[in-house]
């Protein structure tokens, strides 16, 4: 689940211990097992709210933890009311699951976060329902390497502006726009925690990475414009033009050497060879 940009304040960052990196592994994996499992029921005819209870009953019942966004309240928002985020075509993020069935060409991003041991795990995957377009396909393939090439960008002493930079470069390189009102967060006990991690900027600005940290990338790119507004239900995101949206989220861990992905499985899709 993304964040809501807010405006920049003076920020407190949790350095985690090694213990609380070991419990945010567990996490991580155990999130990314979630959208492992749920792979499959991915299919055309089902509903959003049926892929909600799926994800509920396998995080509760067999993984023995707790779906983070399930009654979250952040300020000026009323609970969310669905365990995982569903978010289909135009609809940008924090789509609240429901009776929409999902058919052919569709493409949707599920969200799903973790809590195990009292730490979040947090990552997103974009699925696509049976024969997609060539443009819808396309988004999805350019949003995921937008991702890896943020994560790419993750190292003690670099800057949260070059990973923005990288994903902003990539995407509108690409013929398309970047969402600016939401962005990755600071995780850990807390679910979101500083810093804001922005999916635009410029390199060599902003906050200096050091080892230890633990965040999310999570880049919601539009096929149109960059201009969103929020539905009644005051919690799903859709592009104003209706265009197609695609985002892709992992939880990263700023190493002395480099990173580590969090968020990963046996079913989690590799870094593109050409990154890195």
């Amino acid at each position: 689940m993304v964040l809501t940009r807010r405006r920049a304040q003076s920020m407190s960052i949790s350095i985690k211990t090694p213990h609380e990196i070991e419990k945010m592994r567990v996490a991580g994996r155990l999130t990314a097992e979630v959208l492992d499992y749920i792979a499959p029921h991915v299919t055309s005819g089902i509903t959003t709210g049926e892929l909600d209870r799926l994800c509920h009953e396998y995080i509760v019942g067999i993984q023995g933890c707790i779906p983070a966004p399930l009654n979250y309240a952040p300020p000026g928002y009323k609970p969310y009311p669905k365990s995982i985020c569903a978010s289909v075509n135009h609809q940008v993020c924090h789509g609240v699951p429901g009776d929409r069935q999902l058919k052919n060409g569709d493409i949707v991003n599920l969200d799903v976060t973790v809590i195990s041991d009292g730490y979040h795990g947090d990552s997103s995957r974009m699925f696509q329902v049976g024969d997609t377009s060539v443009q819808a396909r396309r988004l999805c393939e350019v949003t995921f390497e937008c991702l890896w090439l943020g994560i790419a960008q993750v190292r003690a002493g670099a800057h949260l502006g070059d990973v923005g930079h990288a994903i902003q470069q990539h995407a509108e390189k690409s013929g398309y726009s970047v969402v600016r009102e939401f962005c990755g967060h600071g995780i850990g006990a807390s679910f979101h925690e500083e810093p804001q991690v922005l999916h635009y900027g410029r390199p060599n600005t902003g906050i200096r990475l050091e080892a230890g940290m633990i965040f999310t990338i999570e880049p919601m790119i539009n096929a149109g414009k960059a201009a969103i507004r929020t539905m009644a239900d005051g919690w799903t995101i859709v592009t104003k033009d209706h265009s197609l949206s695609a985002q892709w989220e992992h939880t990263i861990l700023v190493t002395e050497s480099g990173h580590e992905v969090l968020t990963v499985s046996e079913g989690s899709r590799r870094q593109p060879d050409w990154i890195g």
